[in-house]
């Protein structure tokens, strides 16, 4: 079978056929947790604590990606880091195979979500990005993409054109802004200096952070990259101004307690939020065969969609712009 066919069409008996033939008892109850990327449930456990499974969505990430990634967090969860890392099995394994499928097992951990506002939450997260960032800049990933502008940017926006997403009355426009954003944000990159890039966590953002009572559950490598320390850092820095600098101060209270922390890369925050802007527009369009996808997003196709998304592209080239010129 197709392995893309198979993964969009898996099923509750399948997944829960695949983990118990890698030695797990399932009582039989399961839920579907939020993620669109892959396939990922909550299993019971006969006389144990639920597990999480999560079945990869084929042709994005090889198996050495995979592992990589997998490496990384049990190497920071032996640090004591609180990041959520893949079950081990007694062969050593972490990822599995079933059939056309590929899965980890996770720990089920809990949290409510985190208070953006809260200072002490923050320089306690700001502490733990701190430490994964410390063991981030060790030997970098070796079969996953860069946090960069042709990755992000170049990439994503030349392939939405050439797929036919891009209206014809808008593809002047598109083109020529997209390689104006591009032209902009490699300015400001080369500006900003020497930027390291080390292993991030790559997605971190508010819904990959549970919160508990003794601090925080950091969930989700899977979009683990190398790049630069600030992309682990710009989603908690929202809004503008007096704001957005208490939040930095918060973070970086904590994080630099564990690394240093290059202050020319708060310059890339805007180009951090444009590449991303980008990037997501080309992860909705390469998975709008997925019916979940449409569904989920159905104003992605929509005109007004992406006049919008142009608007708020030429809003992002002033932003990046007006950081430097600050």
């Amino acid at each position: 079978m197709d392995p893309v066919l198979a993964f969009l069409g898996l099923t509750p008996e399948e997944m829960l056929d695949a983990v118990e033939a890698h030695g797990v008892e399932c009582d039989g109850r399961f839920l579907v947790l939020n993620s669109y990327e892959n396939r990922v449930y909550r299993v019971g456990v006969e006389d144990g604590e639920p597990i999480v499974a999560k079945f990869y969505r084929p042709a994005r990430w090889t198996d050495e990606a995979i592992l990589e990634e997998h490496r990384f967090t049990l190497d920071l969860a032996e640090q004591e880091i609180p990041v959520v890392a893949p079950l081990v099995d007694e062969s050593g394994d972490s990822l599995h195979h079933a059939g056309p499928y590929r899965f980890a097992l996770y720990p089920c951990r809990g949290g409510r979500a985190m208070e953006p506002d809260n200072p002490a939450q923050l320089e306690m997260l700001g502490r733990f990005i701190g430490r994964i960032h410390a063991a981030g800049g060790g030997v970098p990933y070796q079969h996953r993409p860069a946090v960069d502008v042709d990755t992000c940017l170049r990439q994503p926006a030349a392939w939405l054109r050439e797929k036919g997403f891009i209206a014809p009355h808008l593809e002047s426009r598109w083109d020529a802004l997209l390689k104006d954003l591009a032209r902009v944000a490699e300015d400001c990159w080369q500006r900003a200096g020497d930027v390291r890039r080390i292993r991030l966590h790559g997605d971190m953002h508010l819904g990959n952070i549970l919160w508990t009572e003794n601090g925080p559950h950091i969930v989700d490598f899977d979009d683990a990259r190398n790049g630069p320390a600030i992309h682990d850092l710009w989603m908690f820095l929202s809004g503008d101004g007096d704001y957005l600098e208490a939040r930095l101060d918060d973070l970086l209270r904590g994080y630099t307690q564990f690394h240093d922390f290059n202050y020319a890369e708060v310059q890339l925050v805007e180009v951090m939020r444009t590449l991303r802007m980008v990037h997501h527009a080309g992860w909705l369009a390469s998975r709008w065969q997925d019916p979940a996808f449409p569904q989920a997003f159905p104003w992605f196709d929509s005109e007004r969609y992406w006049e919008q998304l142009l608007e708020d592209l030429a809003d992002q080239r002033d932003r990046m712009m007006e950081a430097f010129n600050a």
